[in-house]
């Protein structure tokens, strides 16, 4: 069995649950990067928490891991209990998330956080731009909603789902999601017209430093980040698909519950 969370070379267990698939890896915490090569395995449908549970202790077992392990869900996560539930069954609106993954993964250290959270905490630490960044940093996921992540020196402000929050009597994720971009045919030119409203919006309320735009759009990062008005600076996030193992990781190993 593998554990080894103490002295130099610390590692932790990341796994990362979404709509469509199950990741896990090990994850070197002093350097941000996966041991080796990540497992997936397809998101169960329905994905109860039950059936959600055996794919991740499936993964788990995959590594022969026996330490801790850190789990991001598509939801809000508060007090132990999954308040909401984005692409995943809404049977997981109520359960006690700490019950649930003790029952499939035994006694161990676990940790339990919102997706965006967990990538945004790992961009925060690891990635290139935020390092040097003296206040607020804001990650953004950019794909079929928007979510996000607020940072302030590396603490989370965690659960902030920026994404519902209304611009001009809308959601903000209904405006600039990059899914509202296809859906739409639009150009980058016009989506980074919206994207810049919203980012504006987050600009009047947080004044932030950075932000950091994650998601599968950030990898042509060049085509629209040159685009937008707002005045804040804008970076691609560097983690990309690794980041929400990252997290997830990280999140464990400072025994983060949110």
């Amino acid at each position: 069995m593998t554990d080894n969370t103490t002295g130099p070379g610390r590692r932790s267990f990341g796994i990362d649950v979404g709509g469509s698939g199950i990741k896990g890896g090990i994850v070197d915490l002093d350097t941000g990067e996966l041991v080796g090569e990540r497992f997936k395995v397809l998101t169960p449908q329905p994905a109860t928490p039950e059936a959600v549970a055996q794919g991740i202790a499936d993964v788990v077992a995959h590594f022969d891991w026996s330490g801790s392990v850190g789990i991001t869900l598509p939801a809000v996560v508060a007090g132990g209990v999954a308040r909401t539930a984005a692409n995943i069954d809404h049977g997981w609106i109520g359960t006690d998330v700490y019950e649930l993954f003790r029952r499939h993964l035994g006694d161990r250290p676990l940790s339990v956080l919102n997706d965006a959270d967990a990538a945004g905490m790992a961009e925060s630490r690891y990635g290139q731009a935020s390092n040097e960044v003296d206040g607020v940093v804001i990650f953004l996921t950019l794909g079929t909603g928007i979510g996000s992540a607020i940072l302030y020196h590396g603490q989370l402000l965690p659960n902030t789902e920026l994404g519902h929050l209304e611009v001009r009597g809308k959601e903000a994720e209904h405006r600039a999601s990059s899914k509202v971009k296809e859906d739409h045919g639009w150009s980058y030119e016009k989506w980074a017209e919206k994207l810049s409203e919203v980012l504006r919006t987050y600009e009047a309320l947080f004044s932030p430093a950075l932000f950091i735009a994650g998601g599968g759009i950030s990898r042509k990062s060049h085509k629209w980040i040159p685009l937008l008005s707002n005045d804040t600076p804008v970076v691609p996030a560097t983690l990309l698909n690794t980041a929400g193992i990252v997290g997830a990781a990280m999140a464990v190993d400072v025994d983060l519950r949110v």
